[in-house]
C-alpha cells in the first residue's frame, strides 16, 4: 500500500461497490450509473489499485464444481503463544485452507478448510494437528450456506488431486 493516505470519496465508493457486485462490469457501464466517463472511471480504478484499495479481481466458483465437497471451520489452540507469522507459514502449506485468521476468545486461530470428502478432511486435520505447537483443534462441519452468494460460499482454486 502506498505510504500516503489515498483520497477515497463517494464516487470511489460507488465504483468499488459496483466492482464488488460484478468485477466484469465495464468502466462505461459504471460511468453511466455514477455520472463519469469510462476514462475517468478507469483512472480512478487505476489509482485505487495503485494505493492498495483494490487488491485484485477474481471469479467466485461453486466449490463442488472444483472438487471441494466438504467444508469445515477449525478452531486451532496452540501451546504457549504461537506468533501469527508462524501460524501463517503453517497454513500456507495446506492448499485446503481457504482462509485463516487469528481470533479473540479461547482459540488462537480459525481456519476455513475445504476438502474433497470427509476422509480428505480428516487427513488435512491430522496434518494440521501434527504441527508441534498445535495443542488441539475443534472442528465444525458446514452443512449449507444460508447466504449462497457470499464470498465464503465460493472457491478460488480447484481441489488438489
Amino acid at each position: 500500500m502506498n505510504s500516503r493516505t489515498p483520497s477515497f470519496d463517494e464516487l470511489d465508493r460507488r465504483i468499488v461497490t459496483a466492482l464488488m457486485g460484478n468485477a466484469r462490469t465495464s468502466f462505461a457501464e459504471i460511468g453511466a450509473v455514477i455520472g463519469l466517463s469510462a476514462t475517468a472511471v478507469k483512472r480512478r480504478v487505476d489509482r485505487l489499485r495503485e494505493t492498495g484499495v483494490i487488491t485484485g479481481f477474481t471469479a467466485t466458483v461453486k466449490p463442488s464444481a472444483l472438487g471441494w465437497r466438504t467444508e469445515a471451520y477449525v478452531e486451532v489452540y496452540c501451546e504457549g503463544a504461537a506468533p501469527p507469522r508462524r501460524l501463517a507459514e503453517v497454513v500456507r502449506n495446506h492448499p485446503e485452507i481457504a482462509a485463516a485468521m487469528t481470533v479473540t476468545g479461547g482459540a488462537d486461530a480459525l481456519l476455513h478448510v475445504r476438502a474433497r470428502d470427509v476422509d480428505h478432511f480428516e487427513e488435512v486435520l491430522e496434518r494440521i494437528r501434527a504441527e508441534p505447537f498445535i495443542r488441539k483443534t475443534i472442528s465444525v462441519m458446514v452443512l449449507s450456506h444460508l447466504l449462497p452468494e457470499s464470498p465464503e460460499a465460493g472457491a478460488t482454486h480447484a481441489a488438489p488431486e
